[in-house]
């Protein structure tokens, strides 16, 4: 399979495939209240580095969670939504490795948020099926 049939429509959620097969036991979502954040942005001439920590407390349980967020661009900055203490938001991520004994597998890497405060979200998805979700969770647990 050459690199244009991957592109192509024929083959067009082939990398989609690789990704779900390569982190599908790490794929996270949590949903809580930002404890704090912390936004570092740091430029290099025409280098930019946007790097986002937050701490998230999960609606259900008592422990806190860590999640990072990394982006870099050259020439322009990169964006991150306004999050502020105290906002109920739902993060999308990736968790560290499990055979890892690096201090990152309790943190997630963070892929997408929704503040659900300011109804806003770093990557636009539907939110109509994220309501269905949520309606069909407790739902679930009976």
């Amino acid at each position: 399979m050459s690199l244009k049939e991957k592109l192509s429509g024929k083959f067009g959620n082939y990398f989609q495939n690789a990704y779900m097969e390569k982190y599908r036991d790490r794929i996270t979502s949590i949903s809580g209240t930002v404890l704090s954040i912390k936004v570092i942005e740091k430029s290099y001439i025409i280098f930019n580095r946007l790097m986002v920590e937050m701490v998230i407390k999960p609606e259900a349980g008592k422990t806190i969670v860590k999640c990072w967020y990394k982006k870099n661009r050259w020439f322009k900055k990169p964006e991150f939504i306004t999050v502020k203490q105290g906002n109920k938001v739902i993060i999308m991520g990736v968790t560290g490795e499990k055979d890892n004994k690096k201090e990152n597998s309790q943190q997630v890497q963070i892929m997408n948020v929704l503040n659900l405060t300011t109804k806003k979200d770093l990557v636009p998805i539907d939110h109509s099926q994220l309501k269905k979700s949520r309606q069909q969770a407790p739902n679930m647990r009976r």
